[in-house]
Order: structure tokens, then C-alpha cells, then sequence
């Protein structure tokens, strides 16, 4: 019996079965042709077949020898093979890798004393894992996992290289013949690469950098509350520390008194916290306020910095058009006057700026003159009315990176005409240079990301507050069900890429649902509108109560008690499609024949049936939830989201005012099983053929209802009016 090919979905490609059949010496065709979610399928000459990851690996066990030596041995292979899949499920990932970091404590192999099936399946779903595995390796966090993966990688290199290769994308496979330093060089997109599958991954070199002694940092100013654009630079800033072994530090860029607040502060460190990033310490730019001062006053005396009494309009438009300002060949002790006036906030004082002495005639009209020090008589949220004068962003950054000792400042490529200003201001104080590395700022599409903007929605109560579920806030799209484990995956699948991007929300949300889909609980809910009773003759005279999964295919979800009555409600929506004497199924029970439908002069509909459980449900057009007509049923509010402008990019110069969306929420009351009063904030659940739901308010009482917001599944979704 000869063997003729392998189909599997083509995003979805089973690892360890073409691992196992490459290490067996097997030459096998493959079709990735099969639907999302299909099992891979082993194809024979005979016109047999085999299905699913666990029977290949073993078909594949036993033709290679790679199975037990005895039956003790190959049940344990077995409980392995069924170990694996956990592997691909983004919120067990860790801790699978934590229970394997302890197995293999004192193991070289997961079974007996050699090389096994079940090696093959675990190594290939942490291969297949990419860059989340890549990070923890390289983190050395898993020492024994490590070790057990970089010996089975040494034995069998040649063949899982190939596998990985083809199928993952990794770097220094068989299909990538140089470094990533090399293809950038000649201009190479290698930021990302996907081969035959979503699972995408990057390698990027940072220029000169040496491993253990890379210190990055990430620079929020506290005016706004983190959002999915500074969530790239912050999981970015985290894998280059991770990668060479360094560390990044959270620092406030804290310099415009006018915007910034304590409560910033304090939720910029639990979205921080939320994405999970690893930082040293936390620093503040208010902390070298003394220094900068001094600095400046220093780049006066030397000539390379004035004070400016110029109208910031008039100052704006001389710049654009290379015009030197009146002021810039004042003395050294005008200069000084004017400063000492600024310092003190006087009323001379607040007409002037400190501008850099750069060049007026310079292309790069960053390099013109920029304003170094303002002043603010506004108090500062973390140190008072100390000061009056406060350092722009421009001036300040170069200063503090440089003191402060990071060697690689990331910074996104819109700041691109910035770099030269950076360096020349640097090189102006006297320090040292860091390393400046740009990647694409993050856009998705009916997005902004502006903190003004946003700002704007939530002082006018468009929303409410910066954690609204229609926010691209961490806590918005957080409370809205998205796990961290799917935003982290999406956004290190974009790389460190340079080229400017506008991402879809529906690629997101498509990441989310495999995350959560494998684990998360059924519930069931009805509309309450119009809801239909449907009254089963031959139904229980008296309700019974039956103990079922509340995840089919996750044991871990738990279980529920349904009720089942003589009459049971179903959706109006259903109820419509119905015909007399259409045999339907009850979801969780069985079929039944509606013998009857009646409408009122109100158009409310009635239905009746008759059980029919040995009926097949097979031969079914419709399966229905339903919910038993008890009063333990509880109150729902279902809550959709739509977004909060109507046009996918704003063109420069175009007013967000003018597209705002004027439907962004939808309410609609349900009822739903007695199970949901367990609930509790922050837990997702499906409504079954209703789809995903996060739980924002919990059971209180009967009177109030549970709050739940539905979670985009990833399919295009119509508006909400």
C-alpha cells in the first residue's frame, strides 16, 4: 500500500505530520487545499484514507519505529500527541511551556530513554509557535525546554530546518540563504515572512548591537492612555531586549505640563503591565529638569542656542521659508537676559523661546532653528509650580537617551526627518549618540490614533472614558474581549518593518477568535422581542435537569445544568422560518415536529410540537437554541460596537468632525440560562449561534441585567443602524 499525498488547509498546516513524514524518509505530495479547520488527510494508492494530526503521527510512528517499546510506553506517546494541540492555543502557551520546563527537568527525551513520536508532535508545535517561542528561548526563561529543543534540533536538523522552512518561514532554514542583515541591505523586506501560512515571524539586527549590553527604552508621554499604535513600540522595544539579552526602561516623557496628569500616569503603568512587558525601571524626564536647564544655558554661552521674542505664526512661516529670525545674532548676554526672564516667567519672559542655532538654509526644516525651551506658567502634575520654563520633546530626548545610556532608540518613521535634528543636537551637547531605529507607525482603518482625537471624544462624552470598548485603547479593545495574547501575536507579526501600512481590525479580531474559540464556554440566550413559545405535547410533564459540557471539546470549561420543560422558548427570528410539520432539532436534546403555528392580531406566533428524539439530526435544515420556560432565566443586555468614524483614512487636512459615525452602539435585550449568573467581569463566553461575548457587568440581581459585549469574530460585519 502505497502512500499518495497529504491535504491540509493551507492555513493551517500540520507541523509535526510533515516533521514526522520527513523524518520517516518519506517523498510526500502535498495539497493545501482543504477548508479552514479541516483535519489533514492522508492520502493511499488504494483509495484508503487516514484523518486527524494524532492517527498520522502514529501511521507515521509506526513506519519509522518511533513508537513504544512496549504498550506502557506508546499509550504514553499517546497522551502526548494529545498534549500538543495545547501548544497552538495562545492563552495556555506559557504554561504549557512551564509544565514541559519542569518535566524535562531530568529527562533528555519526553518518553523512555530515546526519540519518539511525542518528541516530534511537542518540538513542532513549538516551532510552529514562531516568534513566541523564539522570544522565550532566547529569554532563557525555559532552561531544560531549551535544551530538550535545541538537542532535537541538532540530531534532526536537516529535516525539521526543511519543514520549518517551507512552512514557518524561520530564518536560516533551508529557504533563506542569507541573514536578514544581508537581504535588508539590498533592500529586501524580510520584516516579516509568511510561507503557506498566517503564523508569521521577523528577525531584524539592530546596527552594533551587543548581546547583554542593549538597553532600549519606551517613552509614553502621560497625556492619554495607551493605544494599540504605542503597544507596537512597546512589544518591540520588549523583543529586542529579549533577543540580545538586555533591558528596556519605561520612561515619562513628561515636558508639556498643559496636557499630562497623574491619572495618565498611572493607567499608562497598567497598560504596561497589561501587555506584559518586562521593564527595569521607571524614569521621568521631569527627573533631569536641572540638567537640561543647565544644558541650555550652556548651548547659549556657547553660541549654539539663542532666545526668540518672535509670534510662534511668524516664526512658523520664517522657517518653512529659510527666513533668519531678528534675534539670532544677539549677544551671549542678551541672550542670558532674555533666559533668566524665561525662568522666572515674567511677563517679558513668557514672549520668548530658546531656539537652537542650527542652519536657516537646510532642506530639512527640522534642522531650522527649533525651539528648544518654552514657557508654561501651568503647573506640572509631578512636580508643582517649580519651574516655568519646560524643554520640548525635540530638545529633551536626545539629552536623556544619551544620559541615560540606551543604545537603541526606537522611534516610529514618521520622526524619520527628525533623525539628522536628533544627532546634530546631540552632537551640539557633547554626548554620546544612540543608535535611532525606525519601524512603520501602526494605522488600522476606521481608526484614529490621535490622543487629541481622542481626547476630544471622551471631554464631549462621545464615549465612556479612555476605556470605552470603541477605543483603540489597550483597555478599550481589552474590555471589548480582546485577549493581549492575540494583540501581542498581530503585532509582532507585523515586524519592525518600515513600509507604512494600514491594517484591517478584521485580521485582528481573527486572531482573537482562535484564541478563545478552543476554550471558551457555550451559554445559550433568546432575543426577548418576540420571543416564540414553543409547547411540546409530548414533553416533560414535570422539568428535569440534565449535567452537560459547557465546552464539547474543552473539559476545562466546565459544566452546566439544562433544564427541560414542556414548553420552551426560541428566537422570533427562528420561529419564522418554520413550516407546519417541519422537523427541526433543539440544540442539547434532540429533534421535534412543529404541528402548529398560530399568530395573534399582534403578529406574536405560538408553536407547538411533538418530541421526536429518535429523529436524525442529520436530515435537520434548522438547529435551534432554546431556552426552558422557567423562571430562573436571566436578564441580558447584549451590547455592539461599531467604529467611531465612517471612512477608513483620513486624507491630510481632512476634519474627523466631518465623518463621525452616528450609530456606534446597539443594545438589544435577551434572556439566558440560569448558568450565566456564575459570570463574573471580564470572563468570554459564546452565545451559542449568536457569537462571542465578554461578560462587563455580572449578575447583580433579577432586576438588573447582565451586561455583555460582543466580540467581533473577524467576518465583516454591516452597520448597526
Amino acid at each position: 500500500m502505497e502512500l499518495k499525498s497529504l491535504s491540509f488547509p493551507a492555513d493551517n498546516p500540520p507541523l509535526s505530520v510533515l516533521a514526522a513524514a520527513k523524518l520517516a524518509g518519506t517523498s510526500l505530495p502535498t495539497d493545501a487545499s482543504l477548508a479552514p479547520d479541516s483535519p489533514p488527510v492522508l492520502h493511499f494508492s488504494d483509495g484508503r484514507n487516514l484523518r486527524g494530526v494524532s492517527a498520522l503521527l502514529r501511521y507515521f510512528g509506526r513506519v519509522s519505529n518511533l513508537c513504544g517499546g512496549d504498550a506502557f510506553q506508546d499509550a504514553q506517546i499517546v497522551e502526548w500527541l494529545e498534549y500538543a494541540p495545547v501548544l497552538s492555543v495562545g492563552s495556555a502557551f506559557e504554561n504549557a511551556c512551564k509544565h514541559l520546563d519542569e518535566y524535562l527537568g531530568s529527562r533528555t527525551f519526553l518518553v523512555d530513554h530515546s526519540f519518539s513520536m511525542a518528541d516530534i508532535a511537542i518540538w513542532s508545535g513549538l516551532a510552529g509557535a514562531g516568534l513566541r517561542w523564539e522570544s522565550l528561548r532566547k529569554s532563557k526563561k525555559y532552561v531544560n525546554l531549551t535544551r530538550w529543543y535545541g538537542s532535537i534540533l541538532a540530531e534532526h536538523g536537516d529535516a525539521l530546518n526543511q519543514v520549518t522552512g517551507a512552512y514557518v518561514g524561520k530564518k536560516g532554514s533551508a529557504k533563506s540563504k542569507e541573514n536578514p542583515a544581508s537581504q535588508q541591505s539590498k533592500g529586501v523586506n524580510v520584516d516579516v515572512v509568511k510561507a503557506g501560512t498566517n503564523r508569521g515571524t521577523f528577525e531584524v539586527d539592530l546596527p552594533e548591537a551587543e548581546v547583554g549590553k542593549v538597553k532600549l527604552r519606551f517613552a509614553p508621554e502621560p497625556s492619554g492612555y495607551l493605544h494599540i499604535g504605542h503597544s507596537k513600540a512597546a512589544l518591540l522595544n520588549q523583543y529586542f531586549a529579549q533577543r540580545y539579552q538586555g533591558q528596556v526602561i519605561v520612561r515619562f516623557d513628561d515636558t508639556n505640563p498643559a496636557k499630562e496628569s497623574n491619572e495618565f500616569v498611572d493607567n499608562l503603568l497598567k497598560d504596561i503591565e497589561t501587555l506584559g512587558i518586562k521593564y527595569e525601571t521607571v524614569t521621568h524626564t521631569s527627573n533631569y529638569f536641572p540638567d537640561l536647564m543647565q544644558m541650555a544655558e550652556k548651548l547659549i554661552n556657547e553660541g549654539k542656542a539663542y532666545v526668540d521674542d518672535t509670534p510662534r505664526e511668524e516664526m512658523q512661516k520664517q522657517r518653512m521659508d529659510g527666513i533668519e529670525s531678528k534675534c539670532r545674532n544677539h549677544s551671549i548676554d542678551e541672550n542670558l537676559n532674555l533666559w533668566k526672564e524665561m525662568i522666572a516667567g515674567s511677563e517679558r519672559g513668557l514672549q520668548c523661546c530658546v531656539r537652537g542655532k542650527l542652519d536657516m538654509q537646510d532642506p530639512n526644516k527640522s534642522l531650522r532653528d527649533p525651539v528648544y525651551y518654552r514657557c508654561n506658567p501651568m503647573p506640572h502634575h509631578k512636580i508643582g509650580s517649580k519651574y516655568k520654563v519646560y524643554p520640548t520633546y525635540d530638545f529633551a530626548c536626545p539629552f536623556v537617551d544619551s544620559i541615560e545610556g540606551i543604545t537603541h532608540a526606537l522611534r516610529s518613521s514618521e520622526y524619520h526627518d527628525r533623525n539628522a535634528q536628533y544627532y546634530r543636537i546631540q552632537d551640539d551637547m557633547g554626548l554620546r549618540r544612540v543608535h535611532l531605529y525606525e519601524f512603520s507607525r501602526l494605522n488600522m482603518v476606521y481608526t484614529l490614533l490621535s490622543k487629541r482625537k481622542l481626547l476630544w471624544f471622551v471631554q464631549n462624552e462621545k464615549v465612556n472614558g479612555w476605556d470605552d470598548p470603541r477605543f483603540p485603547t489597550v483597555q478599550g479593545i481589552v474590555r471589548r474581549g480582546l485577549k493581549v495574547e492575540a494583540l501581542i501575536q498581530f503585532i509582532l507579526e507585523q515586524g519592525a518593518s518600515k513600509n507604512l501600512n494600514l491594517m484591517e481590525w478584521d485580521k485582528l479580531w481573527t486572531i482573537n477568535k482562535k484564541i478563545i474559540d478552543p476554550v471558551c464556554p457555550r451559554h445559550t440566550a433568546v432575543i426577548e422581542e418576540g420571543r416564540v413559545l414553543l409547547t411540546l405535547s409530548n414533553g416533560p410533564q414535570k422539568p428535569f435537569v440534565r449535567i452537560i459540557p459547557r465546552h464539547k471539546k474543552y473539559e476545562g470549561a466546565g459544566e452546566k445544568a439544562t433544564t427541560f420543560t414542556r414548553s420552551v422558548w426560541i428566537d422570533r427570528a427562528d420561529a419564522e422560518l418554520i413550516s407546519v410539520d417541519e422537523e427541526v432539532t433543539l440544540m442539547d436534546w434532540g429533534n421535534a415536529i412543529v404541528k402548529k403555528i398560530e399568530k395573534d392580531q399582534d403578529g406574536n406566533l405560538a408553536l407547538t410540537g411533538v418530541l421526536h428524539l429518535e429523529g436524525s439530526v442529520k436530515t435537520t435544515k434548522l438547529k435551534l437554541t432554546w431556552l426552558p420556560e422557567i423562571d430562573e432565566l436571566v436578564k441580558l443586555s447584549l451590547m455592539e460596537f461599531d467604529y467611531l468614524i465612517t471612512k477608513k483614512k483620513l486624507e491630510e487636512g481632512e476634519d474627523f468632525l466631518d465623518v463621525l459615525n452616528p450609530y456606534t452602539e446597539k443594545e438589544t435585550a435577551a434572556l439566558g440560562d440560569s448558568n450565566m449568573r456564575n459570570l463574573k467581569r471580564g470572563d468570554v463566553l459564546q452565545l451559542e449561534r449568536k457569537g462571542y461575548f465578554r461578560c462587563d457587568v455580572p449578575y447583580l440581581r433579577p432586576s438588573k441585567p447582565i451586561v455583555l459585549f460582543a466580540i467581533p469574530d473577524g467576518r465583516q460585519q454591516a452597520g448597526l443602524k
